[in-house]
């Protein structure tokens, strides 16, 4: 009997999972493995928010394929190909199949593990379970990557025709003698202090989590989400990516979930998912450098007692500091709070985007490399598509538009006395406009 190592890494469910359709499709046996080998991410290990998901996604999907017959094996490595090698060896199985990720080491490692496997005599293949497109499939005019996103997204439009997705099988056929597996709390995936109730009071990882979330949102808050998007204090967005992120669910699945709001702003965020990948694929360098090399000559200020304020919520600007609590409490923030908060840390207190980008990305449950870069740079002005480093947000005025109320101010702050503001919020615009300014004198 043929057997099939399905690694299972970014993607995990059962509906709509190309590399089980063709494990299946195979025939023989399959053994669904997932492999935790941080090492290999380099210092963009899975922070905090992450393995706590990450925790609770595996159990999900264990469970729902021990209901299929079969068994997911898990394994602690410091070495993917190593630990395949072993699998390979101790199953017989003659075929490794996965779902492409799109981070730079990893593409490197899984190229080099793809090459190896086939090398000796392993069958080997990856597949799109991911994206709508693949970076690598559309390109400006001039056959070059697009670096801004309205006419990548009008170009990437024409080329989407994604199939539909395919149901969870019933049955996944298990082989005669299972391999070893660790357990979940092998991994060591929970955080040690009891900091992430909150996150488990607010979210319901695993693909059923997904679906049923997808469900709620396309009956209701979709048909308003162009008005209600921005408001934080309504719960007027999807709320899916930490499932997109994790591949609890797919975006062909909500492509064809919702076909009358693929016009919408809706699916426009989806595009941005999109183009963030298309970026990181094609400037793998800028999740540590600006794509704009201008930007590292920068006069980036440096102060530990203004970055802790910030990260803690003790900023004293309302608006700022509801969002990071919400942040630390529940491991997720609206949209609209992200932006204003990294225009504070980067123009406000002109700190390196850098420092914002690893807190989200410690504390975020969607923290995703290719979306965080991009949403970090295009704060910062120093990225694809970046807002003009002019345009700074001002906290008070974001908070009189989008939150008139102050209801979601006073869900995270409370309504009692609070500190004065670490920055003049005027004056610190100014002076960032200023080092701007400098940063393009010395340019010329």
């Amino acid at each position: 009997m043929t057997t099939t190592l399905l690694w299972l890494r970014q993607d995990l469910r059962l509906a709509d999972q190309p590399a089980l359709q063709a494990a299946i499709e195979r025939g023989g046996s399959i053994i669904p493995v997932f492999i935790w080998s941080p090492e290999e991410e380099g210092e963009w290990q899975h922070g905090a928010a992450s393995r706590w998901w990450l925790h609770q996604s595996l159990g999900k999907l264990s469970a729902a394929i021990e209901k299929r017959g079969s068994k997911l094996i898990l394994r602690r490595a410091t070495d993917s190909l190593a630990c395949l090698r072993e699998l390979l060896a101790e199953t017989g199985a003659t075929a490794v199949y996965w779902g492409r990720r799109y981070e730079p080491l990893i593409i490197a490692r899984d190229a080099r593990i793809k090459n190896e496997l086939r090398e000796a005599g392993i069958e080997a293949r990856s597949f799109n379970t991911a994206l709508l497109i693949e970076p690598w499939d559309v390109q400006n005019l001039s056959g070059k990557p697009f670096q801004v996103f309205t006419p990548f997204w009008r170009k990437a439009c024409t080329a989407i025709e994604p199939p539909k997705p395919a149901a969870a099988p019933t049955r996944i056929a298990a082989p005669a003698t299972w391999p070893r597996t660790a357990t979940i709390e092998d991994l060591g995936l929970m955080p040690r202090i009891g900091w992430y109730h909150g996150m488990a009071e607010a979210w319901r990882p695993g693909e059923v989590g997904a679906q049923a979330l997808l469900e709620q949102f396309l009956e209701g808050p979709v048909k308003n989400y162009a008005e209600t998007r921005n408001l934080p204090a309504v719960a007027g967005t999807s709320r899916l990516s930490p499932h997109l992120h994790f591949g609890e669910i797919s975006p062909r699945q909500i492509w064809h979930a919702a076909p009358e709001w693929r016009s919408t702003q809706f699916v426009t965020e989806i595009g941005w998912r999109e183009f963030a990948h298309h970026l990181l694929y094609h400037f793998p360098r800028t999740t540590n450098e600006p794509l704009r090399a201008d930007f590292a000559r920068f006069p980036w200020r440096e102060n530990a007692d203004d970055l802790l304020a910030w990260q803690q919520g003790r900023t004293g600007i309302p608006l700022v500091d509801a969002g990071m609590r919400e942040l630390w409490a529940t491991g997720w923030m609206h949209n609209r709070v992200r932006m204003v908060v990294a225009s504070f840390l980067v123009k406000n207190l002109r700190m390196h985007w850098l420092h914002g980008a690893r807190w989200f990305w410690d504390t975020l449950v969607d923290a995703d490399l290719a979306s965080n870069t991009l949403g970090w740079q295009w704060a910062a002005g120093c990225g694809a598509d970046a807002a003009p480093y002019f345009r700074v947000f001002n906290p008070e005025s974001q908070a009189e538009k989008f939150d008139p109320q102050g209801e979601y101010q006073r869900r995270w702050l409370g309504s009692g006395p609070r500190s004065a503001p670490i920055v003049d919020l005027k004056a610190s615009r100014l002076e960032a406009l200023a080092a701007f300014q400098t940063l393009r004198t010395s340019g010329k």
